[in-house]
């Protein structure tokens, strides 16, 4: 009884203390001047609009802010994409660990895909700007082969970006579509077999239906962690590349403009919350079931 009271009152400090309260500071400075903070409470200090306003309309120069609209909305597409190639990935390898392969197997495929993130994300992206640049090793490889003669631009074109956004969130999605199809009992897709269905048909009727609530909770986290991603945009991104997350540090740790990075934040964070309540009504998924 101690023990569970002692639980409950540490989720609740951790929920209180370490996520609404600064969260709420964050909205509430969002709606304020960027001001000095000899400055704060006084006359100058007024609940204003003006730092999402600055989103669509530069304050300096009044026109329009293409700019930060342009990389939001590349940051929610490059998002999205990720998703869908993080899906097509994990999908046909969790079924295989989930209805296929044997005890043994599943256990060293775990292990191959979790051993890997005991490193730090930020050598992680590191290690693949090494792979990946121009005079790196599958470059190195692919010159050597005679496959091109001169090396691909792989940080420029965005490649390293996608790559490194996968890789790091491949787990997310991997973990949901396992445990959603492993609780699928067998005797339904050798049902499905024996009535002469084909592979595909098997998944898009039997497997996917069943496991759609596993495929939602890791298609939203995959969504939201890559839209909030820092290290790997910066690290793998082409040099005209420009994640929203980047604009939103650069408020904060660069201009010291508190109020206006709170602002973008908020955007972004609403932004990837309607996308995903729409896509979980389109889908038909209730926001329960992801979290089942």
């Amino acid at each position: 009884m101690l023990l569970g009271i002692i639980f409950i009152a540490l989720v609740a400090f951790w929920t209180l203390f370490l996520v609404a309260l600064p969260y709420l500071y964050m909205v509430v400075e969002s709606f304020h001047p960027n001001l000095p903070p000899i400055r704060r409470g006084g006359p100058d200090d007024f609940v204003t609009l003006t730092q999402y306003k600055s989103f669509f309309v530069t304050p300096n120069s009044g026109t329009v802010n293409w700019t930060h609209m342009g990389a939001f909305g590349f940051s929610i597409i490059a998002s999205i994409a990720v998703t869908a190639l993080n899906f097509a990935i994990c999908y046909p390898l969790a079924y295989y660990m989930a209805q296929a392969g044997t005890p043994q197997k599943v256990r060293t495929l775990m292990l191959c895909l979790i051993v890997p993130y005991w490193v730090n994300e930020i050598l992680r992206a590191f290690s693949l700007r090494l792979l990946l640049a121009s005079k790196g090793l599958i470059n190195q490889i692919l010159m050597g082969t005679g496959i091109t003669d001169v090396p691909i631009d792989f940080l420029g074109n965005n490649t390293g970006l996608y790559v490194g956004l996968s890789y790091a969130y491949l787990l997310v999605m991997m973990f949901p579509l396992y445990n959603a199809i492993e609780s699928l009992d067998r005797n339904q897709i050798e049902a499905a077999r024996d009535l002469g269905a084909p592979w595909w048909r098997i998944h898009k009727d039997v497997v996917i239906p069943y496991a759609k609530p596993g495929i939602a909770s890791g298609c939203t986290m995959v969504f939201m962690l890559s839209a909030g991603s820092l290290a790997a945009p910066q690290f793998l991104g082409g040099p005209r590349t420009l994640w929203f997350t980047a604009i939103v540090y650069d408020f904060f740790f660069q201009n010291f403009n508190w109020p206006r990075g709170a602002a973008y934040a908020f955007i972004l964070l609403t932004g990837c919350i309607i996308l995903v309540m729409a896509m979980l009504r389109l889908f038909k998924v209730s926001l329960g079931e992801t979290i089942k």
